[in-house]
């Protein structure tokens, strides 16, 4: 029996909806909702099954985004992205990996439903103009200057900066001894100066609810007194396609996602809401 191409591509599914959404549980209901319209369909009219499930995916995707839209502008502090557990071989497609990035799904965060939907088919799906418009229901002419737009305004946005993975694991590795232990200078010797801390607690559990700017500050946040009443523990680990870090302290998890730069920390995203760490434990595909 040939495999239901549902089933045969629900990876690269999971992918465009999880880029549009930032939410492994939001992209896991798109699929839900995808696949039931798909078993409605007569599939021996469907030509090319990948690419109809991807339009599928997606127009659900964005259905789920303009729903999301108000519930996320009343989220208590600042919203990141639901970070994944991976392997390290999503790191292979460079590509991929920076557009699955916390800092790459964080600036996606600021466009708007539309833009994204044609930035992320355009720039990392590479669908053609004609193809984004069916999705999206626009002409192909209009779908050619939203996705100018949003590139420019990615591309003012997002870190530009490319490092090894050999570096990336080394200096994530310094951070996390510094974070461990807790000592100030080493902390703000692994920081750039202009170092930015981002955090998402959600209202359920305590985290800053502004960006934390300059390495003085952040090193004195993250090196408080009351580490040493309670320690952390950290673990590398590959998130959304980078080395990252775990963190357990008091029975309470969180991650961590750097930016490097010049071998420094330069931005870090910490995930604190629990209701976005349920994936820390199980390994996530993403593909494309």
């Amino acid at each position: 029996m040939t495999e239901d191409p549902f089933v045969a591509h629900r990876s690269l599914l999971f992918t465009v909806a999880y880029e549009m959404l930032g939410s492994a549980a939001d992209a896991e209901d798109v699929l839900q909702e995808s696949w039931l319209r798909w078993a409605d369909v007569d599939q021996s009219q469907v030509r090319d099954a990948r690419a109809y499930l991807v339009r599928v995916v997606t127009r659900q995707a964005l259905n789920r985004l303009r729903t999301l839209a108000r519930s996320r502008e009343e989220y208590v502090g600042e919203w990141l992205p639901e970070p994944l557990l991976t392997s390290p071989d999503v790191a292979e497609d460079v590509e991929l990996a920076e557009s699955v990035s916390i800092a790459m799904l964080t600036v996606l965060e600021t466009l708007g439903p539309t833009e994204r939907a044609v930035f992320v088919l355009r720039e990392v799906f590479e669908m053609s103009y004609g193809e984004i418009a069916e999705v999206v229901g626009k002409s192909a002419a209009t779908v050619r200057q939203i996705g100018r737009r949003a590139r420019e305004h990615v591309a003012a946005r997002r870190p530009r900066v490319r490092v090894s993975r050999s570096e990336q694991e080394a200096v994530v590795e310094r951070f996390l001894l510094a974070l461990r232990t807790g000592r100030l200078q080493e902390l703000m010797e692994v920081m750039a100066p202009d170092v930015v801390l981002i955090a998402d607690g959600g209202g359920v559990v305590a985290a800053v609810q502004a960006p934390i700017h300059g390495v003085e500050l952040v090193a004195k946040l993250l090196a408080r007194t009351d580490r040493l009443v309670t320690p952390f523990e950290t673990t590398a680990v590959w998130l959304n396609g980078a080395p990252a870090g775990r963190v357990e302290v008091d029975g309470e998890s969180a991650a961590v996602s750097l930016v490097v730069d010049g071998g420094r920390v330069t931005r870090i995203y910490l995930v604190r809401n629990p209701q976005k760490l349920t994936r820390l434990d199980v390994h996530s595909e993403l593909t494309r």
